[in-house]
């Protein structure tokens, strides 16, 4: 019996966007097209693959020092910021909301507004993989209008109390613990990583 091998991941950034505090902190989310081969009519964050020239990218500012070492030490050395300034571009491209500056119609991140809270690795057993990271930003740091660019249906802030009505992806629920955490301020300085044994999620924190 001839063995499939698995397919290797693709690197890919999502933006977990939060606005207000307390019991009306909302999250950002929007549901993927019932024809899309990955993740179909789910619920999801702004985000997407990491682009070859993402980390030359030009930037208004950088990710802080507690950021960039969190990445530093998450196997992605020297992709770190590759993956930041590709969570800031998708959610402009898809929601119109900017965390930074637009020059000449192109974005210019602003780094220094996001934290690193999690990263999640597709089962072996799926025919489209990716390593995602999972940055978090406020609402408030945000300009522009927020419109879908018709990657994502139902875009919209929704309640977090609100959010498991919503059809979502194991890997999401967990982000969102997360998120919440960090709505109450209750973040620490580990990451969680979401990876799959016999397609069976495991989480722990790194």
């Amino acid at each position: 019996m001839t063995k499939t091998l698995a397919v290797r991941p693709r690197d890919a950034a999502s933006l977990v966007v939060l606005r207000g505090r307390g019991p009306r902190c909302e999250v950002l989310l929007g549901r993927r097209e019932p024809r899309d081969r990955f993740m179909p009519d789910l619920y999801v964050f702004p985000g997407g693959r990491v682009d070859s020239s993402d980390a030359e990218h030009p930037a208004v500012s950088e990710l802080g020092p507690a950021v960039t070492e969190r990445l530093r030490t998450q196997q992605c050395r020297q992709r770190g910021r590759a993956l930041a300034v590709a969570a800031v571009r998708e959610t402009y491209e898809e929601t119109g909301l900017v965390f930074g500056k637009i020059e000449v119609g192109r974005i210019r991140p602003a780094l220094h507004l996001l934290s690193y809270i999690a990263r999640a690795i597709t089962p072996a057993s799926s025919e489209i993989r990716y390593h995602a990271r999972f940055f978090l930003a406020r609402a408030e740091d945000a300009v522009g209008d927020l419109r879908s660019n018709g990657e994502l249906l139902d875009l919209r802030f929704v309640p977090l109390p609100e959010v498991a009505e919503l059809p979502l992806m194991d890997v999401t629920k967990v982000v969102l613990l997360e998120a919440a955490r960090c709505a109450d301020g209750l973040p620490d300085d580990r990451v969680r990583k979401i990876s799959y044994v016999r397609d069976l999620p495991r989480v722990r924190y790194e």
